[in-house]
């Protein structure tokens, strides 16, 4: 490999303890002092080395030719502290709602899409807008309306004339749609054909208009609001675009204190606006960090173990899921789970994905994937009640010691 070694996370070799887990030893090169030991969870383990198993390389990352840039250990700090200093402009603006904003982050490091459910009157339009001014990106509001149509969100053609020449075309006009962070306001009450006009946008990051494509400006995102409550004169999203959103953040009351200070500050003279903390270059150089996270193979494989429980045809199912779910989360789960896991990591200053991560993500990833069957709603089970069976199925068998031989077949497979 060309260009000077700079920095390197190294799975080293993968051995077994004493007590039969799996202890995966990750070295920082060159430094070659420096090694941190992980268990199946991803947590730092004291195990005594038994044997060895397996080799494998987790990272690499060699120099860029520019003699400016930052190995990957000083733009893990950098953005934990940009994070900092987003979480503060936003608790000037927004009170409470904590684990709700870092689950935004988490989707913006992440690149993906997030889906906003909650009642009326909880700030979530003024969660996304003040989001969008402190990373100083392009902010569009589109209400969703049962007559807006499809042109109305991606833009449209119209006939102009050269006034010098006589010759008449096409020119292309953009819609809300070109913005770096776009609300859909209440995205159910507009009919299936004008939803549908998201899905190109929010997979390809690109519009079609007239037979050509549009690139949208990066970094795109797609934050929509939904409504729990009133179901009347709505459209609910088809699975096919509910996929397509990243998280499923649930946005519940706030507690009473943090509701007197909502009062207290809304009714009083003073408007406080966020400052720009960040830009969108930097938020884009932050995915592709984001992306360089490591992830030991034990939990990426405990990742596509909590997407595949969740499906009823699965051996691995439990009774709960057989039962009552439909059908389960399709693989772009597996994908979001390592994702938002590998963000949380480094928001948290972590260069490696802990169990805990991947379980904080667990449920904003899966809440919008499953669908249950008539028998879970005439017995009133929910979504959650499943996901949070699927998450003691998990950790059950992270603890069971047979699983740690067969993590080291998949592994050697």
């Amino acid at each position: 490999m060309e260009g000077q070694l700079e920095m390197a996370y190294v799975l080293s070799y993968v051995s077994v303890s004493p007590l039969g887990t799996m202890v995966y030893h990750i070295g920082c090169c060159p430094a070659g002092s420096v090694v941190v030991t992980l268990n199946t969870r991803g947590e730092p383990a004291l195990d005594q080395v038994n044997r060895v198993t397996d080799y494998r390389i987790l990272y690499l990352r060699t120099s860029m030719s520019s003699p400016s840039s930052l190995d990957d250990v000083t733009a893990l700090k950098q953005l934990s502290q940009s994070l900092s200093s987003i979480r503060q402009e936003l608790g000037r603006v927004i009170v409470g709602q904590q684990s709700v904003i870092d689950q935004l982050l988490i989707t913006l490091l992440a690149g993906g899409h997030a889906l906003l459910v909650g009642v009326p009157g909880l700030a979530k339009t003024l969660l996304i807008s003040s989001l969008a001014k402190v990373l100083e990106l392009q902010f569009s509001r589109i209400q969703f309306t049962p007559d807006l149509m499809p042109a109305d969100i991606t833009g449209t053609e119209v006939i102009q004339e050269d006034r010098s020449s006589g010759v008449r075309g096409f020119r292309f006009i953009p819609g809300p749609i070109f913005a770096n962070v776009v609300l859909a306001d209440e995205i159910n009450r507009t009919p299936p054909k004008t939803q549908a006009a998201l899905l190109e946008a929010m997979q390809e990051r690109q519009v079609t208009a007239g037979g050509n494509r549009h690139a949208l400006p990066q970094p795109f995102f797609v934050l929509a609001t939904q409504n729990p409550i009133e179901q009347e004169g709505t459209y609910p999203l088809p699975e096919a675009q509910l996929d397509r959103f990243m998280l499923n953040i649930l946005l519940d009351y706030p507690s009473q204190a943090d509701e007197l200070e909502i009062v207290l500050r809304t009714t009083s003279d003073q408007t406080i606006e966020p400052a720009a903390t960040l830009t969108g270059e930097r938020l884009l150089a932050m995915a592709h960090l984001v992306r360089r996270i490591a992830i030991t193979p034990s939990l990426a494989t405990t990742a596509t173990q909590i997407a595949r429980r969740s499906r009823p045809a699965d051996v691995q199912a439990s009774t709960l899921v057989k039962r009552f779910v439909r059908w389960g989360a399709g693989p772009r789960a597996s994908q979001f789970l390592v994702l938002g896991a590998k963000a949380r990591a480094a928001m948290l200053g972590s260069p490696v994905v802990r169990l805990e991560d991947l379980l904080f993500v667990a449920k904003p990833v899966l809440r919008h994937r499953l669908k249950l069957n008539f028998q879970a709603e005439a017995e009133g089970v929910s979504t959650e009640q499943v996901i949070d069976q699927i998450l003691v199925d998990v950790n059950q068998a992270l603890a069971n010691p047979n699983t740690s031989e067969k993590l080291s077949q998949v592994l050697r497979s």
